[in-house]
C-alpha cells in the first residue's frame, strides 16, 4: 500500500473542504478558495477533522494516482492556511529587478528591460536582488518563478543570472592562457 497515500490529512481550524460529483474538491480556508477535479476512481472521504483517500484495487495505474491525489488535496490544504512562496537571487553586475503594481521588470543584460505580469493569484515582492514569488496555489507559483529563472538561467562560469535561493551553481574552471 502507498505509505504517502494511505496517511489522512488534518483539517485544521478554519478550514472547510467539500467533495462534489467527480471528486471536485473544494478547500476554503483563511488565505482564499482553491478547487480541482481529482481522479474519479479515487475514493475521497471526509471523517471529522481528517480526509483521507482510498484506492479501489491494485493496479500500477491506482498506486501511482494514490499518493498523488492524497498529496494535491494536502497542498491545497497547506495553500489555503499558510501559503507558498519562492525564493530567486538576481546575480551579476548590472542585474536587477524592479515592481511597479502588478508589473516585475527585469534589466538582465539583454538589450530591452524583460517585463512580466504578475499571474491571477500569484503576487511578486522585490528586495534588493531578491524576488519572492507568493501565492496560496503550489502549482501555480512553483510555474512563475521557473518562468522568472528561465529569462536568464545561471552560467556555471561566474554564476551570472536568477537562481533560487536554494539552489547550488556548480561551477566550471575558465580558460587558462598558454605556457
Amino acid at each position: 500500500m502507498s505509505r504517502i497515500g494511505r496517511m489522512p490529512i488534518a483539517i485544521p481550524a478554519g478550514v472547510t473542504v467539500e467533495i462534489a460529483e467527480n471528486n471536485k474538491v473544494t478547500v476554503k480556508g483563511p488565505k482564499g478558495t482553491l478547487s480541482r477535479v481529482l481522479v474519479p476512481e479515487m475514493e475521497i472521504k471526509v471523517e471529522g477533522a481528517e480526509i483521507t483517500v482510498t484506492r479501489p484495487n491494485d493496479l500500477k495505474r491506482m498506486k501511482s494516482l494514490h499518493g498523488l491525489t492524497r498529496t494535491l488535496i494536502n497542498n491545497m490544504v497547506v495553500g489555503v492556511t499558510a501559503g507558498y512562496e519562492k525564493k530567486l537571487e538576481v546575480n551579476g553586475v548590472g542585474y536587477k529587478a524592479a515592481k511597479a503594481g502588478k508589473k516585475l521588470t527585469l534589466s538582465l543584460g539583454y538589450s530591452h528591460p524583460v517585463e512580466m505580469e504578475d499571474p491571477e493569484g500569484i503576487e511578486s515582492v522585490v528586495e534588493g536582488n531578491v524576488i519572492t514569488v507568493k501565492g496560496i496555489d503550489k502549482e501555480k507559483v512553483g510555474q512563475y518563478a521557473a518562468e522568472i529563472r528561465d529569462k536568464r538561467r545561471p552560467e556555471p562560469y561566474k554564476g551570472k543570472g536568477i537562481k533560487y535561493a536554494d539552489e547550488v551553481i556548480r561551477r566550471k574552471v575558465g580558460k587558462t592562457g598558454k605556457k
